[in-house]
């Protein structure tokens, strides 16, 4: 593609937990807000997260007032013999005019895309989708507008699969990276017995312990498990299993045996995603703060706005708000990173 050919606006899609945070990311600058139900049907299904169906009618009605949009994330796998909730869910969203669905499960999509034909659906990462092949099977048979894709994937790679599909694509550009395939982790369920996937939680926090030594060192477990160990004044990760640090006889000193403690930031290629067919840049975080929400929403919102000037953008530096205060391009330049 030309780098001369100026991109196309891409719309920026960011993260609300609560009413507030919804309010917050639209006033900073958000095109459009994702979020979630008080239930099983989202994979943010935080305790003290999330929308009652009348908290998201009101936020629907703010939002519009003010030119964004709100995509509902209905984007978990209903069990057997449960299906009414998620069916009551794409009802709610229908009838409170949200702008789109964020759905994971085929037969989620076949009843809303045969009973809200007018509803447009998403196709979230929890899906797994990353070959044109899985994307066009889902756009072919329920009419999906728009996939969002895995973290997994390089510019090259993502400009690649723009070019064999009929739908728009979603990457994301800022918050949690890790190194399980999207939608497919099970530790935490091994450990703990919830899983990440079906009940919205990675690292449950009832399963959390903080364990302080008489030197100083706090230790992290999680259920009967010890993940990490940090000595005073050390920054800390988010508790899970695949950022802890471990240690066994081939090597004793302990390390990270499966990913760093860090997130992802891809404000250095905000342009070559646009070019490469990016049309919605995604923020991750509704179980974040709302200060969160405001400073990373003001940060890519002025970014856009400077890109689309032909300026070259200029960010806030955002390290503060990272995990460990580290961040990383993961896989987006390459698959180096292990």
């Amino acid at each position: 593609m030309n780098d001369h050919v100026a991109p196309r606006r891409p719309e920026l899609v960011c993260p609300a937990g609560t009413p507030a945070s919804l309010r917050t990311a639209v006033d900073a600058g958000a095109d459009a807000v994702y979020c979630g139900l008080q239930n099983a049907t989202n994979a943010r299904n935080f305790p003290g997260l999330n929308f009652s169906p009348d908290e998201l009618g009101k936020s629907v009605d703010y939002a519009h007032g003010r030119g964004a949009k709100v995509l509902l994330a209905v984007n978990t796998f209903p069990p057997a013999g449960q299906f009414q909730l998620w069916k009551d869910a794409i009802g709610i969203a229908a009838s409170v005019a949200a702008d789109a669905i964020i759905v994971a499960d085929m037969g989620v999509a076949a009843y809303a895309a045969r009973e809200y034909p007018q509803l447009r659906l998403h196709l979230s990462v929890q899906a797994g989708a990353s070959s044109p092949e899985a994307i066009r099977f889902h756009c072919e048979e329920f009419n999906v507008r728009r996939v969002v894709l895995p973290r997994i994937l390089t510019v090259a790679e993502i400009a690649d699969i723009h070019r064999q599909i009929p739908c728009e694509i979603e990457a994301f550009v800022f918050g949690n990276i890790g190194m399980m395939a999207e939608g497919r982790c099970s530790l935490t369920n091994y450990v703990t017995g919830v899983s990440t996937n079906m009940d919205g939680v990675c690292s449950p926090a009832a399963d959390v312990r903080y364990e302080e030594e008489a030197d100083g060192t706090l230790t992290t477990r999680l259920g009967s498990f010890v993940i990490d160990r940090y000595g005073c004044g050390e920054n800390g990760g988010y508790p899970t299993i695949c950022k802890g640090r471990y240690s066994c006889s081939a090597q004793p000193e302990p390390y990270y045996a499966f990913e760093e403690p860090r997130s992802l930031n891809l404000s250095a290629l905000l342009p070559d995603l646009m070019r490469a067919g990016v049309t919605a840049l995604k923020i991750e975080g509704r179980q974040r703060s709302r200060a969160y929400v405001r400073s990373v929403v003001a940060a890519f919102r002025k970014a856009v706005d400077e890109i689309m000037t032909g300026k070259q953008p200029s960010l806030t530096d955002l390290i503060a708000l990272t995990e460990g205060h580290k961040e990383t391009q993961g896989a987006f330049q390459s698959k180096s990173w292990r």
